[in-house]
């Protein structure tokens, strides 16, 4: 009987104790878990929103559900590090992009960052000129490209090409470049190739253009930018001016072109639209320049943006 009571008895500690670490463990982690899991799901659907990407056109590329990615995006999903895998390579990017966080940048460029941010702005012009003068040997060569990003129906491709007519240079419409390139419209490039595929084409025909052109106005597709290498290499290439629009305008110029691609033919359009433009903003900030066409001509814009350039590029 001694013994049998020890048997029980010791038994019993053993699932007390068990219990006891479990509920030290889940109470312990859960919080965390939970923090580190709304960081994932808001990293994830930053992403997928610089891409311009539904969470369905994901969900059709990786092959997760739109339940799984609707979970994880929202911060409730455990999801699978290969399901997040399949999420990363949809959206062209490495799986570790998912956890990088601005922390991880070097104490130099932050460092950097806040000299800059205590510069009152008549300063600026004068740091920039002194970094061009000692790090930009080629800002010349990179001045005589006019590189013009965007929204579609801001009016990139129709100021290009008075621009180019003017100052009597080539006009080069990136996307139409592309068409050529592959012989296919691009509909029927992102259909074969999906996101990933069709920014590769992007990048490959960005530098055949710019390695042709040593004076060009080029005017490029909006996405360009959700691509870190390729934004990189058109930044350091060219002179960039962001042509920017309300929302509301881009919409109505491009279905009055006669534009209906899935993005006009899309219930949540303008809330989509919205959603793009907000989370590629900062990314098109990095232009040298920017103009708003917004309740303005044709005429009225162009004559703002020949103005920027004078002021600018002398």
């Amino acid at each position: 009987m001694p013994v049998l009571y020890c048997i029980q008895a010791n038994s019993l500690m053993a699932r007390t104790n068990s219990q006891s670490k479990a509920a030290t463990l889940h109470g312990s982690t859960a919080p965390a878990n939970g923090s580190f899991l709304r960081s994932l799901g808001s990293r994830v659907r930053e992403l997928r929103s610089r891409r311009g990407m539904t969470r369905k056109q994901v969900s059709q590329e990786s092959d997760v559900s739109e339940r799984h990615l609707a979970q994880l995006e929202s911060g409730e999903g455990n999801i699978s590090v290969v399901l997040l895998q399949r999420i990363a390579k949809s959206l062209n990017r490495p799986i570790s992009d998912f956890f990088a966080t601005q922390a991880e940048e070097p104490a130099e460029k932050r460092l950097i960052q806040r000299f800059l941010e205590r510069l009152p702005e008549d300063r600026l012009k004068d740091v920039v000129s002194r970094l061009v003068r000692d790090f930009g040997h080629e800002e010349g060569m990179r001045r005589m490209r006019i590189a013009l990003i965007g929204m579609r129906g801001a009016g990139k491709s129709t100021l290009g090409a008075k621009l180019a007519a003017e100052t009597n240079q080539r006009f080069v419409e990136l996307d139409s470049e592309i068409e050529r390139e592959t012989g296919m419209p691009l509909g029927e490039i992102f259909s074969l190739y999906g996101q990933a595929g069709f920014r590769a084409i992007e990048k490959r025909t960005l530098e055949r253009v710019l390695k042709e052109n040593e004076r060009a106005v080029i005017s490029v597709g909006g996405g360009v930018v959700s691509e870190r290498e390729t934004l990189d290499y058109l930044l350091s290439n060219c002179y960039t001016v962001w042509i920017k629009a309300q929302p509301e305008e881009h919409m109505s110029r491009v279905m009055a072109q006669g534009d209906f691609r899935p993005m006009a033919a899309n219930d949540q359009a303008m809330e989509d639209l919205r959603r793009i433009l907000e989370a590629r903003e900062p990314l098109y900030r990095k232009a040298d320049l920017c103009l708003d066409t917004s309740g303005t001509s044709v005429n009225e814009s162009f004559a703002k943006l020949k103005t920027l350039l004078q002021e600018n590029l002398q």
